[in-house]
């Protein structure tokens, strides 16, 4: 396999001290012991892949999941648990101008559906996953922040058919919210809920074999080849035919398991720390108690969010390398952040922390569908940092594709095949100047 970072990255280091891996265990999965022959193969055993060897096995479709690790190793096992809208980075205006507002509207409706997927998929298994939050809430860092807060509450009736609660600067200390130099307001949109990503993931993996699904752990794939009328997945413990293949592997995809994945994605780091509990005193003397998952409008945003533990989640973006140094530059650049955000905090405890790969798409959406000249592999992937719901949603999608049942649910804009970045195995290099663009924008 090609990847475009390199070795360390895809090791256990950045994975270590995780926390969600102390929080439940994951059922037993097979190995892979020599060929197998099935109707629908899976690469990838995240919520892409767990939800569509779910859905798949579920209509009697024989199923093989494949992954080269466990499950949820990637970013799915790994994120900051916020079930929310998003999936895709492009604006409304954006959506508009290139698409028109009815494309526009179809893919905000997909976002919504996404966050009700999920939780209708929770009731119907009766999964405990530490949910909590009403809703998500943006944080206002500037005044300007604020006024474009309030344009957005214009917006989310039509969007999503919902209304939002615009709160003053005034009222975030009374609703538990007071944030290190202050926020200067927020915007609360009454959809989505933070949770456990592990025990999601856990559910579903239990869910799918108890379906039928054949879930394999450390079955990495090594090239997929077009055999007859189907196709073949080298593993090192052998070969699974299949004559439909889903490819789940989001920013942890090769450059060449297909080879049509060449430059068409963009993982970008996301670095998560947790805490240790807090005491009520400590949560007072900060003036953070809401359990409401939130994040900031910067363009490198922040998110953060108070478990039902009474750990604080904080999470960022914007690492650009991947190495041992560049991990600990890495954590240290969260925790500063974290400490500045709130000042109350600066000696709690943050003994987990992590990071993780999310994926960019060029045209700022996800994917859903099958790859252009090569009859019977799909891929669904690209969510920008918003997996739990899309990703999800997404596996639920390709997998209706690939039992040939237009439901119409997928959007004209995710059906979009991916476009390339320059530069190859080199694009990389396009996002320093990029990140450092957007790192000026929010100093002003």
């Amino acid at each position: 396999m090609q990847r475009i970072f390199n070795a360390y990255t895809y090791g256990e280091g950045p994975r270590a001290r995780c926390w969600w891996d102390e929080t439940c265990d994951l059922p037993k999965l097979c190995a892979l012991k020599g060929d197998l022959t099935v109707d629908v193969a899976i690469v990838g055993g995240g919520f892409t892949g767990l939800s569509a060897a779910l859905h798949l096995a579920t209509q009697g479709v024989k199923v093989a999941l494949l992954e080269a690790q466990d499950i949820g190793w990637g970013a799915s096992g790994r994120n900051g648990g916020f079930c929310c809208l998003g999936g895709g980075i492009a604006s409304d205006n954006e959506l508009d101008a290139k698409y028109g507002r009815d494309a526009r509207l179809a893919f905000r409706r997909a976002e919504k559906a996404a966050v009700l997927f999920v939780e209708e998929t929770i009731t119907k298994l009766g999964l405990d996953v530490d949910r909590h939050s009403g809703g998500e809430t943006e944080f206002a860092c500037r005044p300007k922040d604020m006024a474009a807060l309030e344009k957005m509450a214009k917006r989310t009736h039509e969007n999503y058919g919902v209304d939002p609660t615009v709160i003053e600067k005034s009222d975030l200390a009374n609703l538990g919210m007071t944030g290190g130099p202050g926020f200067f307001g927020a915007l609360s949109i009454p959809i989505g809920f933070g949770l456990n990503p592990r025990k999601l993931l856990a559910g579903l993996a239990s869910a799918a074999m108890s379906a039928g699904a054949r879930l394999f752990a450390h079955a990495p794939v090594q090239n997929i080849t077009r055999k007859d009328q189907g196709h073949e997945l080298k593993c090192p413990q052998g070969i699974v035919s299949a004559q439909q293949v889903i490819v789940a592997t989001n920013g942890y995809s090769s450059e060449d398991v297909p080879d049509w994945l060449a430059s068409r994605f963009m993982p970008v780091q996301s670095t998560v720390l947790v805490t240790q509990p807090l005491s009520d005193a400590e949560l007072d003397a900060q003036g953070w108690t809401t359990d409401q998952m939130g994040y900031d409008s910067q363009n490198l945003l922040h998110y953060f969010r108070l478990m039902p533990d009474r750990r604080f989640l904080f999470g960022m973006r914007g690492a650009l390398r991947s190495s041992a140094q560049a991990e600990t530059q890495a954590r240290q650049k969260t925790q500063a952040d974290f400490r500045k955000m709130f000042p109350a905090w600066t000696n709690v405890e943050a003994p987990n922390m992590w990071s993780g790969m999310v994926s960019l798409a060029r045209n700022k959406l996800p994917y859903v569908g099958e790859i252009p000249a090569s009859k019977g592999i799909w891929t669904a992937m690209c969510y920008h940092g918003n997996g739990v719901a899309m990703g999800s949603y997404a596996g639920k999608l390709v997998a209706d594709m690939v039992l040939g049942r237009a439901t119409g649910e997928c959007p004209e804009v995710m059906c979009k095949p991916l476009t390339k970045f320059p530069l190859g195995r080199a694009r990389r290099i396009l996002m320093p100047p990029v990140y450092a663009q957007l790192m000026l924008q929010d100093c002003f």
